[in-house]
């Protein structure tokens, strides 16, 4: 999915492209239900003498296990319907052509990027999907999937930025008032299954560091615009079954240079 999206975005720098963002509300309630699905009477709404009765589900509804495929059969049918083409090798990405007339739609769950080099189009296709769902207009995207769009449309040219999401898991891990680091991974430190918790302080205090958390928070900003700590989380994304307080001060060293 972020592949794609980066490869859209430079199609969108390069030549000059709209990039809008929409949001439908409520995505899961707009899907069907192919088989019988039965639910308890919501609390307040027990109609009286029929307390044992139990209603059975029309639409889909938030918490069924299969309400996000039940949602996204029914968009890609509407988008289908209104023309667009959906890409072989990523299922969330859609193409209308029409003559000199270009759109992409990308989805994702309930985020949708319109892109496209008409404005006229684009309106068209934005006014139909507010006929087909509850849609809010967020206007020109400047966020993707927590990643901040900076255009610089003069010059042609995006950058994706994760200074907030950084700036949060900092905080989340208490690192918002450390020093700053130079290096991702400290020079000379080799690191080892063998560096488990000796004792037992140390591994009453593992036991408190969110370590796994930590990892998997820096895994997304690598994945998504930092690969300058991907050896460095690499790393450290080794020893998640049982890491120690060395390993921990090798996560923490990233957090620094973060």
């Amino acid at each position: 999915m972020l592949k794609s999206i980066r490869i859209l975005l430079s199609i969108v720098a390069s030549l000059d492209l709209e990039i809008w963002q929409m949001d439908v509300k409520t995505a899961f309630l707009n899907g069907s239900l192919d088989e019988s699905i039965y639910m308890m009477q919501p609390e307040g709404f027990i109609e009286k003498g029929q307390v044992d009765k139990v209603c059975k589900l029309q639409k889909s509804i938030y918490g069924l296990k299969q309400a996000s495929r039940s949602w996204n059969i029914r968009f890609d049918q509407a988008v289908k319907g209104f023309g667009f083409i959906q890409n072989p090798d990523e299922p969330c990405v859609y193409k209308r052509i029409k003559g000199d007339k270009l759109v992409f739609l990308i989805l994702y769950v309930d985020d949708i990027l319109l892109i496209g080099n008409d404005v006229g189009v684009l309106t068209s296709v934005k006014e139909w999907l507010a006929e087909q769902f509850d849609m809010k207009d967020l206007g020109e995207a400047s966020f993707i999937l927590g990643i901040q769009v900076i255009r610089d449309r003069k010059n042609r040219t995006i950058a994706l930025s994760q200074a907030s999401y950084i700036d949060k898991i900092l905080s989340r891990f208490s690192m918002q008032d450390s020093k700053k680091g130079m290096l991702p991974f400290r020079h000379r430190i080799k690191l080892s299954k063998e560096q488990v918790p000796k004792n037992e302080h140390e591994e009453q205090f593992m036991s408190r560091v969110p370590y796994a958390s930590a990892v998997g928070s820096l895994m997304y900003a690598m994945l998504c615009t930092r690969p300058d700590i991907c050896f460095a989380v690499g790393i450290v994304s080794r020893f998640q079954s049982k890491p120690g307080p060395d390993h921990w001060t090798a996560v923490k060293h990233i957090f620094k240079y973060l």
